[in-house]
């Protein structure tokens, strides 16, 4: 197995966990590796506080399912493409994230998140 191979099993092991079972604090503690850097502008900086932040935003919307369509990787850094739906039936969020992986544990984390509107003009999905 290539090191982008396994970086893209350590992403999808923590997404997996954090989202569809619903353990940020497992997905964090399994996963994410010191000195943790957090770019997302909503959440804290440390990996504690952004485990809990996670851990609240996972609550809040106890049926969120995140499907995750494309990986890529390249050296050290991994993104995925992916579906986020905070409740059954809406349309939800494209989300793109960006995270860097060394040593096998998550290190730094970036996002980009967008509504999916009900028509683009493109006529083209975004997932």
């Amino acid at each position: 197995m290539t090191e982008s191979q396994r970086n893209k099993e350590v992403v999808l092991g923590f997404l997996r966990l954090a989202f569809t079972e619903k353990r940020p604090a497992d997905a964090f503690a399994e996963h994410v590796g010191d000195g943790y850097v957090q770019h997302n502008p909503h959440a804290p900086a440390s990996a504690a506080a952004s485990a809990r932040y996670l851990a609240g935003f996972v609550t809040r919307f106890p049926e969120l399912t995140l499907d995750v369509h494309r990986v890529i990787a390249e050296d050290d850094l991994v993104c995925t493409h992916s579906l986020l739906r905070l409740t059954p039936g809406s349309r939800g969020s494209a989300i793109a994230d960006v995270m860097r992986v060394r040593d096998g544990r998550i290190t730094e984390h970036w996002d980009v998140v967008q509504e999916i509107p009900e028509t683009t003009a493109s006529g083209n999905p975004m997932i």
